[in-house]
């Protein structure tokens, strides 16, 4: 039922109560610097430190979460709305610039109105370089975590609050460039109710998750033990898993059409279930972070075994009616690849799919040029990759996550121009050639590993259906591996080899 009760927000000390390590909590803030203050500014900013308890609208410092050492930015809103003037600004670029220097991952708990109003545009021009410093941090490898809090608008949304790596929202948040107080005075009616809450801006693909205050603690400890070592284990690399007895596993004796029919059983374990049996922790993120959220494709951070990494892969439609992988798929997979270049993870991808979807939406919404961009980032992806043909892969849908330094297969997948009904279609005007044109044209693994596509092969013991969580833990030891044989190589001989296997992939 509706409710006229007012939720009570956090301040910036309450929040670092509930998330950072009890005692951990070092700050790193010194005397405000203020700019020349005409008097009623400066009366302002006495009523503001007396109000809020603090003596500036940002708390910075470090502590630890979950045992790991981070820096943390939190908004104190009660201080004249959280708004950034010179000092605020100045002190979020130290903490930021030494979290960088010192290798630490990054909190911000932003709560702002936006830039202050009394400072002008100087105030305003602010925004420019907390972004410099935010991006240098990112440049650096490191994780930068955002958890916008209620309200955060303004030059702070579009700044720092909308820059993070994973971004998450509290429960109900007013999120949004544009205060609706000011709109409301500008064009002299209330904006759109429920568009700038956190919920909303969920459902639309811009951030990732909303989360609840007291659960906060816990995603950031799952999202640094997969971005990041352990401190005691930083100056170790990860030990190279042993060879699984994948390795001797040799195509499936059997000819492209069985396969393909049994690729498409409705019970053949696809990527959800991989990441839930075969992963050891792994979690999700939520659409391009522009607007857009495909369901026709799965983003996630991952950790198979003692091998971290960026996952994208087709997610298998839940309803036969659902819609094929459409172009916003495709631009949330370009988000993976950015994501594993600047964390400097390797990426795994999945590739599952009867086809990209065939509409005036997806034409309309540009689905050519996105498998475009995604074999050019692939090709020339600056991180270690692994592809994984799970079962279905047909056209270009499927081509667009190919391209990668290694490839595993499960002995059922397949890889083919158009589905092989498709192909009998041009060719012979029916479909019931189908079974011979999947021969024909090679596209079952027996073939593929023969050209020199496929490096690793997962047995199905006859069907995966029949045993998905076993047939998940096989999957998941073969990429543990393969994650693992390619992790130390240096980032350009992985680029200029991957080049040179699919320039001469196919060679006579």
């Amino acid at each position: 039922m509706p409710t006229t009760e007012k939720v009570r927000h956090l301040s910036a000390a309450e929040l670092l109560d509930i998330v950072v390590d009890e005692g951990s909590f070092i700050s790193w803030d010194t005397p405000a610097q203020e700019p020349a203050l005409s008097d009623d500014y400066a009366r302002d900013l006495a009523k503001a430190r007396e109000r809020s308890g603090t003596d500036e609208s940002v708390i910075t410092g470090a502590g630890l979460i979950r045992g790991r050492r981070v820096a943390v930015i939190v908004s104190e809103f009660s201080f004249l709305a959280g708004s950034i003037g010179h000092a605020a600004a100045e002190r979020i670029v130290a903490a930021v610039e030494r979290a960088t220097a010192e290798g630490l991952p990054l909190l911000a708990g932003p709560a702002s109105g936006g830039t202050r109003m009394q400072e002008g545009t100087l105030a305003f021009l602010s925004m420019v370089k907390i972004t410099g410093a935010v991006r240098a941090h990112r440049q650096a490898g490191l994780p930068y975590l955002v958890y916008l809090r209620h309200p955060t608008t303004g030059g702070v949304m579009a700044s720092w609050g909308s820059l993070g790596h994973i971004n998450v929202a509290e429960p109900g948040a007013l999120l949004g460039f544009l205060g609706p107080r000011v709109y409301e005075a500008l064009h002299g009616e209330a904006f759109p109710d429920n568009v700038q809450v956190a919920e909303n801006l969920f459902n639309k693909g811009l951030i990732d998750g909303v989360v609840e205050p007291d659960h906060l603690a816990d995603l950031v400890g799952r999202a640094l033990d997969i971005l990041t070592p352990r401190p005691d284990q930083s100056s170790q690399p990860a030990d190279q898993p042993a060879a699984p007895a994948t390795l001797a596993v040799r195509p499936a004796p059997v000819d492209a059409w069985t396969s393909i029919e049994i690729s498409r059983r409705p019970r053949r374990p696809d990527l959800r279930q991989l990441l839930k049996y075969g992963a050891t922790d792994a979690l999700p993120l939520n659409g391009t972070g522009q607007g857009e959220k495909d369901p026709g494709l799965l983003l996630a951070l991952a950790r198979f075994g003692s091998q971290s990494c960026i996952v994208l892969g087709h997610a298998r439609p839940l309803r036969k009616d659902a819609a094929g992988m459409g172009p916003g798929s495709l631009r949330e997979a370009r988000r993976g690849m950015k994501l594993a270049e600047e964390l400097r993870l390797p990426l795994l991808t999945v590739i599952d799919t009867a086809g990209a979807a065939l509409s005036q939406e997806a034409e309309e919404g540009g689905l050519a040029g996105e498998i475009a961009r995604s074999l050019h980032e692939l090709i020339g992806l600056e991180s270690p990759s692994v592809s994984v043909l799970l079962g279905q892969g047909a056209g270009g849908g499927a081509l667009a996550l190919l391209p990668a330094d290694r490839t595993i297969a499960a002995q059922h997948s397949w890889l083919s121009p158009l589905p092989p009904e498709g192909a009998s279609a041009i060719v012979h005007r029916t479909t019931a050639f189908a079974p011979a044109m999947a021969q024909a044209q090679g596209v079952n693994v027996a073939s593929l590993y023969a050209h020199g596509l496929v490096d690793h092969i997962v047995d199905e013991r006859d069907d995966a259906s029949l045993e998905p969580r076993e047939f998940c833990g096989r999957m998941a030891s073969a990429i543990e591996y393969e994650l693992g044989s390619v992790a130390g190589i240096p980032v350009p001989e992985l680029v200029a080899a991957r080049a040179g296997k699919y320039r001469t992939l196919g060679s006579f």
